[in-house]
């Protein structure tokens, strides 16, 4: 059963949030923002909004057939007055993975470059980092909240002051499908995968 409103949310660029929006990619790889509670990231959220953000974001960092994607996203107008929610992801598992040769391997699953995603890694080298495979909904209609200063900074999690009403929320990608990238995701890390 799915909910029908959500007041956490995650940031993440806007360049991502729209792959994951068109099913191009169900899994994040996270180790932290700057300014993170503890210094590293905690998946202590399972459900969540994504929270679309326009810092940091740059071509090189991402691989050369998504990067026209980006300069589609640099070039929808948006107001730093506001944030407008569209969609809604839940982490049906998260792995951990401390192996550079493990990060290469997810190179066909994401839009980055293998170079930023090793960069990731080799962020606090003492912390794994953590692979988060997400089921992703379409919210039934885009939620716009008024930006509040709370909001800001370097931080993954953000607790939005206004509840966020999800309404008849509609999965990206179909069970099977996702089921399909989950186990290819899984076998690339060498992981058993779903019998089936």
């Amino acid at each position: 059963m799915l909910p029908t409103n959500c007041q956490m949310a995650l940031k993440e660029w806007a360049v991502t949030v729209d792959a994951m929006a068109q099913g191009d990619q169900v899994l994040l790889l996270r180790k932290g923002g700057i300014h993170e509670d503890g210094k590293d990231f905690r998946v202590i959220h399972r459900e969540f909004l994504f929270y679309p953000t326009y810092l940091h974001q740059k071509e090189d960092l991402l691989q050369p057939a998504y990067q026209p994607a980006l300069q589609r996203v640099l070039e929808q107008p948006h107001d730093d007055e506001h944030i407008t929610f569209t969609h809604w992801a839940k982490a049906e598992e998260v792995l951990e993975i401390e192996e550079q040769e493990k990060v290469d391997a997810l190179e066909p699953h994401h839009i980055w470059t293998t170079a930023y995603a090793q960069s990731k890694l080799h962020w606090k080298p003492m912390l794994p980092l953590s692979v988060m495979l997400l089921r992703v909904y379409k919210l039934e209609q885009p939620v716009t909240v008024p930006f509040l200063k709370e909001y800001s900074g370097c931080t993954s999690w953000v607790e939005v002051l206004k509840t966020v009403n999800l309404g008849k929320m509609e999965a990206v990608l179909d069970d099977a499908e996702f089921q399909r990238r989950v186990d290819k995701i899984k076998g690339s890390l060498g992981l058993a995968v779903t019998a089936g």
